[in-house]
């Protein structure tokens, strides 16, 4: 199985190639700069492996949440190699792969200063994960860790406020910058559910290609045409006054 991903929602930016069963990534925090980047990482994976678009079985790219203009960029880079070497695309949810690389950062396992591992090790497998979405509202969605390690959505992805989030009955982490601008809101709200929380989880593109994979395997694989964006916010080309 070979798959190339992309991953460009945040001020983040990365290129990961999934080549039977291994993972090489190129990944670097530069807001602003992703148009210049991505195009060379991508050439960077590509020629290290010794393979040409066509060699690929598919395709992957974070579709959002996220920055608008860094979501259009990984579409219509995956859009522009997919119509080129013919490749179906997996869709990947930007909150998804947060929670995946939370999931694949800790494997069962967190420092022990953090909390108490026994009592507390099903709440590793959880992840709250929020967004900061801009206008006072955040970009929303519960992550389960399955059988085979990969994140499974609880319910529904959302933007919502911070105070009016939905969620399951069930312990977990919080992640993601969402945390860091509304964490009194959220833990007012989630205080029964959440240990503590974590801020600094980004989406990189490891963890689209992982889960990208497992959409392959699975059957998600769409045409070229509709590879699209996935906003939450209907309005995200509205001037504020309009909004």
């Amino acid at each position: 199985m070979k798959l190339l991903a992309v991953e460009t929602s945040t001020e983040a930016c990365s290129a990961a190639l999934y080549i039977d069963g291994i993972v090489s990534e190129r990944f670097e925090l530069t807001p602003k700069e992703h148009t210049k980047l991505i195009l060379p990482m991508i050439d960077f994976l590509m020629s290290e492996a010794g393979l040409r678009p066509q060699q690929l079985d598919a395709l992957a790219f974070s579709c959002g949440p996220g920055s608008f203009t860094g979501i259009r960029i990984a579409t219509g880079v995956i859009q522009g190699i997919a119509l080129g070497a013919d490749l179906p695309v997996i869709p990947v949810s930007t909150l998804a792969a947060i929670a995946q690389g939370f999931f694949d950062k800790n494997n069962d396992s967190l420092q022990c200063d953090k909390i108490n591992i026994e009592s507390h090790l099903s709440a590793l497998n959880v992840a709250f994960t929020a967004m900061d979405a801009r206008m006072g509202e955040i970009f929303w969605g519960v992550y389960q860790r399955d059988e085979k390690n990969f994140a499974k959505l609880l319910g529904k992805e959302s933007v919502t406020p911070a105070t009016t989030v939905d969620f399951p009955d069930i312990k977990g982490i919080g992640i993601g910058s969402g945390w860091g601008v509304y964490n009194q809101e959220l833990m007012s709200r989630l205080s029964a559910q959440v240990s503590y929380y974590e801020v600094e989880h980004l989406p990189r593109a490891g963890a689209i290609a992982r889960l990208g994979v497992q959409g392959y395997e699975q059957g998600l694989s769409v045409p070229v045409e509709l590879a699209m964006p996935v906003y939450l916010r209907n309005n995200v080309a509205k001037k504020e006054s309009e909004r």
